[in-house]
Order: structure tokens, then C-alpha cells, then sequence
């Protein structure tokens, strides 16, 4: 084996450097075991080195960068035949005695002046794309010159237009110029090229275009098959004349041709004219065929751009609707009232309130109705991430900044620039984190972890907590300053129970939104399923809301939502008293407190032992004696019932 570099390009071309096991330096320094006097090359460029039997490459923060095989590298072990760039420099690594030969395909750039004998010519004086000058500069009775002025139109036009109905009007008036067809059509396949899922017409003379019909046996055929038919007599032809669409249109001739785009048939034109003498023949067969061949990758783009524009426009909406909040409630019209005009502004916000109000749709209604809406959302939830982790999550680091820092990583506050980041959970920032998120809102600039130069960010910051963070900064868990900062603008969300009468608004959207997720049918919500809702107080709020429309969907099995699809808590809560209660209902809830009754007096009032007799856990034993409101029904049986310690009704916290 004998390692070494062949330079394929540079200063030191076709020279052969024999590679040792040790460290060598490539650079512009004299004192570089490479030296190369190159200007592209910076003074210490990168480092070749020898570990465990293998070569490894490593770039030393070059100006250019390091290249191997045309992709840009911080470190890369070495393998035989690999190209190296620095610079202008290039190298073939070779560990085997047989010489590579250089890959194909190669760019080598070259410093030279340009004489002063050169021609240079602006792309748009080329003769071959000014129609009309080449037209001149041939005989006027040209047929050829008449059909490549119309190709290099068309050929200009089609590279020009991104509307699909735009693109095919003109170059079926394009074709009319050329050809006597009296009508035009493009027809494009679906993807799987089976059927026409876009048609455009258009006739000679006619604004707007009347309905033009078309043979669907010939269209199929050039689909199916990809080649072009002529029938230059329809009336003389036995194929053709039995067409019953060609017969009561009185079809002379006609034209169809595929468009192919890679090998795949998207389409075609199709033309035909109704008089004898405008008849369609071979010469105008081989010219559309060349202006179908010009024009099929700019409709399958067109085409394929205006899928893209609706497609985005549907997410969009669809992605609007989901993370939208939801209401119309007093108390949301002062969430929107509020909205509306922070929205527009700068100022740092702080939303505040339990979870699953709402506070992150909040944030993003915020940021789509502001002058950032086209910028990143970057959100960071401070209580998911570890501590440990979340400086560098937040600033980013330096290649080396700590062991497996082997490059350079944006922080997220870096990949927010000019948008808006979201603090979710501010209130568990550690307070070691909280001096530096102050410098961020003060100075709008951080440091990476490891790294020795501030760097500068447009964001706008928007904070969230569940948690009292006066009480946080009186307890010193949260620095005051920081927290005057970030409230610069506050708003509590208000919770599900404290706006009750959006509940059924909110049931109806849900049912919309998860019936589409689940790929179940949307059902319509019962009377009492409904009062049932209305009534609990959600102390998960909407997302509780939320997940218990999504249960109810999937597990229920009738034609509406019924209380019983509802999860156990709701069923154990009273009914308002406006709201009749079914009778199944009522009886089961009368069984469970009888049964609950009956084990706390079995076991002389040791809720740890009725729940044992009942199979449930202790915990959920009391919150149902609390749901069903037994609390006095329990003090009058156990009021001659001595207490027993733990689980006893003096010492238990029902």
C-alpha cells in the first residue's frame, strides 16, 4: 500500500504527494507540510491524519470549506479514490497501487482574461430567438421559415407563462397560425394516465369558445398507444368514418399527437377542420408533433404548479381551522378583542392560564395575524427539554463546545430569525438560563454555548405559563426583572369552565375535526350527552373537551353520541338541574351509590377496604363518592361507625 495525493487541479497539478502516518497540514502557509499558493486556499485549510489504520480528513474552519466528492465536510475518514477540494486545489486520495483515473465530469476553473477579439452577445440578440428577424432574413414564401418562426415563439412563450388556462389559450392560438385547423384542444391525463382530467378548448374565431366536442376514440388511442394519428379524410377513411362524434360534427380532417414527458404520456392536442379546404395533412402532423415535444414539460409544470398553489391553499385553511381557537363567548371575545390589537405590534407577550386553554393557538393567532406571518414559528416547551440540554437547544454550540459537539449547530432562537419564538412553560426556565433569555430580550443577542461572539437576532417573544409567576418571583424562583420583561403585554386564557356556553360550539368543531383524523362518520351529539358536557368542569379544559369527543367517536356504536360513549367522570357528575336525565342513566348512578354505600358499612367506613371489595383503587373511590355527592349520605350511615385510621371516614379526605 502507498498512500498518497495525486492534485488533479491547482498550483501543484499533476504532482504525486506520498501521505505518511502522521498529521499533514494543507494550506497557503509556507509552513503547511502542503503549501499551496492559491488565494482560494486559506493559510491552514484542513488536516490529514492517521488513526487506527485509516486516513481521516478534517476541515480547520477554511474560508471555502473542505470538499470530499463534492460535498462539503467537517471531518470524513478517507477512502480510496475520494476527491479532495480546497480551494481551487483538487486531489485524488489513492491507497491502492493502481492509479484511479480522474472521474468523469470534472470542473477545473481557470484565471485567464478575456481578449478583446471575443464576441460577446446578450441572450436576447441571439437571431435564433427573434422570430421575426429570422423570418426576414429568409425568403418571405418560406414554408420552413413560417413554421420555425412559430416554433421559436412557442417555444418562448411556453418557458414564460406559470398559468395553466393562460399557457394552453396561447399555444393553441400560436398553433392556429400555423395550422387551419377551425378547432383546438389540449387534454391531459390523470397520473395514472387512465383519464383526461383537464381539458382546454378553443376554436379560430370564436370569443368566448362554444363547446367543442372531441373524439374520445381517437383521444384514447394516442393516450394508450403514444403515437400520433392523421386523417386527413374522415369521410374516406374506414376507421374514421364510423366515428359517430366525427360524423355529426361533419370532421373533414384532424390531428392528434401525444405530449410526452419522459417517456410518459400526459396528453395530447387535438385539431380538426370541417372544410375541404382547410385540410389538415402530414406537413401539419410533423409540425405539431415538434410543438407538442416544445410544450409537454412546461404543461406537466404549469400543471403540476397549479396542483401545488390549491393543494398549499387547502393545507393552509385545513391548518387555519385546526389551530384556530374556538368561541364566541363573552369571555373569548375579549381573548380575540385583545388579539387584534397586540397582533400588529412588536411588544414581548405573556399568556397566561391553566393547561389546554389554549394558550400555544393563541400564540400562533398572534403570529399569523402579524407583519411576521410569512417567518418561522419556532416553539419551545422549557418544561419537555432537559436542563442540560436546553441552553444549547436555545443557543445553539460550537464544534467542540463540550464531548460530541463534532459541529457547529443553530440554536432555535437562530432559526427563528425574523419570526417569532414561543416560550411554552417559561415558568420552569432554570435560573441560570433566565439571566441569559434576559439579555435576549434586552439586546436581542446571545452566544452559542462555546462560542465567544454575540450574535444578533430579530424575534419577537412570546411566553406561556400555567404557573403563578408572581408567586414564583416572590418565592425566588423566577427573577423579577426577567418576568417584567416577558409581561410587558399579559392575557389570562380563560378556562373551559368559566365559558361554558362555548361548549357546544366546541363539540360540534370537534366532532367535524376528529371524525376526519379517526376516518369515522360525524354524528350529531344527544340531549343528554350534551348537558352531560355542559356540565362538568373540565379541569383539563378544551383538550380534555377534546379527547373525550375523540373516545366517543371511535368507541360508540349508535347512530348519535350518547352519555354512556362519554368517559366514566362526566357520567358521575350530576345533571343541571334543566336537563331531564335519561332513566339508564339515573339507575345506574342510583347502583353505583348503593354499592358504594354498602362496602363502606361492610367494612365500618375503611374507604381502603371498600374500595378492595369494589375493585377500584382507593383514589378513584373517593373522587366517585365525590362525583355522586355521598359525602352526607356517608356521615349519616358511618355516624355510630367508630373511625378506624387510615381509610376511616374521620381520617380519610373524601
Amino acid at each position: 500500500m502507498r498512500p498518497r495525493l495525486l492534485v488533479l487541479s491547482g498550483p501543484l497539478k499533476e504532482s504525486t504527494i506520498l501521505l505518511s502516518e502522521s498529521e499533514i497540514t494543507i494550506g497557503r502557509e509556507a509552513s503547511n507540510g502542503i503549501a499551496i499558493a492559491d488565494p482560494s486556499v486559506s493559510r491552514k485549510h484542513c488536516l490529514v491524519s492517521w488513526h487506527d489504520g485509516k486516513f481521516r480528513l478534517r476541515d480547520l474552519d477554511s474560508r471555502n470549506g473542505t470538499l470530499v466528492n463534492g460535498t462539503v465536510i467537517e471531518e470524513q475518514w478517507l477512502e480510496h479514490g475520494d476527491e479532495i477540494a480546497a480551494g481551487d486545489s483538487s486531489f485524488l486520495f489513492l491507497l491502492e497501487d493502481k492509479d484511479l483515473a480522474p472521474p468523469e465530469g470534472r470542473v477545473e476553473f481557470e484565471d485567464a482574461d478575456v481578449s478583446a477579439e471575443t464576441t460577446v452577445i446578450h441572450p436576447r440578440d441571439a437571431v435564433y430567438l427573434q422570430p421575426d428577424r429570422l423570418l426576414r432574413e429568409l425568403p418571405a414564401s418560406s414554408r420552413v421559415a413560417r413554421d420555425l418562426n412559430a416554433l421559436l415563439k412557442i417555444s418562448r412563450i411556453v418557458h414564460a407563462i406559470r398559468d395553466l388556462n393562460e399557457l394552453q389559450g396561447q399555444l393553441l392560438d400560436l398553433i392556429f397560425e400555423v395550422v387551419p385547423a377551425g378547432r383546438g384542444a389540449i387534454l391531459l391525463a390523470d397520473r395514472d394516465g387512465h383519464q383526461f382530467n383537464s381539458m382546454f378548448a378553443r376554436m379560430r374565431q370564436s370569443t368566448p369558445t362554444p363547446l367543442v366536442k372531441v373524439s374520445r376514440t381517437v383521444a384514447r388511442q394516442v393516450l394508450e398507444q403514444g403515437i400520433a394519428i392523421l386523417g386527413s379524410d374522415v369521410a374516406g377513411s374506414d376507421d374514421l368514418r364510423e366515428v359517430e362524434s366525427l360524423a355529426a360534427s361533419q370532421v373533414r380532417s384532424l390531428l392528434c399527437v401525444p405530449l410526452t414527458v419522459f417517456q410518459r404520456v400526459i396528453g395530447c392536442v387535438y385539431l380538426d377542420s370541417d372544410t375541404l379546404s382547410n385540410r389538415l395533412n402530414e406537413e401539419h402532423l410533423q409540425l405539431v408533433t415538434a410543438i407538442a415535444g416544445i410544450s409537454a414539460v412546461a404543461l406537466e409544470n404549469a400543471r403540476r404548479l397549479h396542483w401545488l398553489e390549491q393543494e398549499n391553499e387547502r393545507l393552509t385553511v385545513e391548518i387555519s381551522q385546526e389551530r384556530s381557537l374556538v368561541g364566541e363567548g363573552a369571555r373569548m371575545k375579549d381573548v380575540y378583542q385583545f388579539l387584534k390589537r397586540v397582533s400588529p405590534t412588536e411588544s414581548t407577550v405573556l399568556i397566561e392560564g391553566e393547561s389546554g386553554t389554549g394558550k400555544e393557538l393563541a400564540a400562533r393567532a398572534l403570529h399569523r395575524n402579524s407583519p411576521r406571518a410569512t417567518k418561522p414559528f419556532v416553539a419551545i416547551n422549557c418544561a419537555a427539554i432537559p436542563e442540560t440540554l436546553l441552553e444549547s437547544e436555545l443557543f445553539g454550540y460550537e464544534r467542540g463546545a463540550f464531548t460530541g459537539a463534532t459541529s457547529q449547530k443553530k440554536g432555535r432562537l437562530e432559526v427563528a430569525d425574523g419570526g417569532v419564538v414561543f416560550l411554552d412553560e417559561i415558568g420552569e426556565l432554570p435560573l441560570t438560563l433566565q439571566v441569559k433569555l434576559l439579555r435576549v430580550l434586552q439586546e436581542r443577542e446571545f452566544e452559542r454555548v462555546g462560542g465567544t461572539h454575540p450574535m444578533k437576532v430579530d424575534i419577537r417573544v412570546i411566553a406561556a405559563t400555567n404557573a403563578n409567576l408572581d408567586q414564583a418571583v416572590r418565592d425566588g424562583d423566577f427573577r423579577q426583572d426577567l418576568y417584567y420583561r416577558l409581561a410587558v403585554l399579559k392575557i389570562t386564557m380563560p378556562t373551559l369552565r368559566e365559558r361554558r356556553e362555548d361548549i357546544p360550539m366546541l363539540v360540534r368543531h370537534f366532532v367535524q375535526k376528529n371524525a376526519k383524523r379517526c376516518k369515522v362518520k360525524p354524528r350529531p351529539v344527544s340531549r343528554e350527552a350534551l348537558a352531560r358536557l355542559v356540565n362538568y368542569d373540565w379541569p383539563g379544559n378544551v383538550r380534555e373537551l377534546e379527547n373525550a369527543i375523540e373516545r366517543a367517536l371511535v368507541l360508540g356504536s349508535s347512530e348519535m353520541i350518547l352519555p354512556e360513549d362519554l368517559p366514566e367522570s362526566l357520567l358521575e357528575r350530576p345533571s343541571a338541574p334543566e336537563m331531564t336525565e335519561a332513566k339508564y342513566h339515573v339507575a345506574v348512578k342510583e347502583l353505583k351509590k348503593q354499592l358504594i354505600l354498602d362496602a363502606v358499612e361492610q367494612t365500618q367506613g375503611s374507604y381502603a377496604d371498600a374500595a378492595r371489595i369494589l375493585g377500584v383503587h382507593p383514589n378513584y373511590l373517593h373522587r366517585l363518592i365525590r362525583n355522586l355527592e355521598l359525602k352526607e349520605s356517608l356521615r349519616d350511615a358511618l355516624r355510630d361507625i367508630p373511625a378506624r385510621g387510615f381509610g376511616g371516614f374521620s381520617g380519610g379526605n373524601a
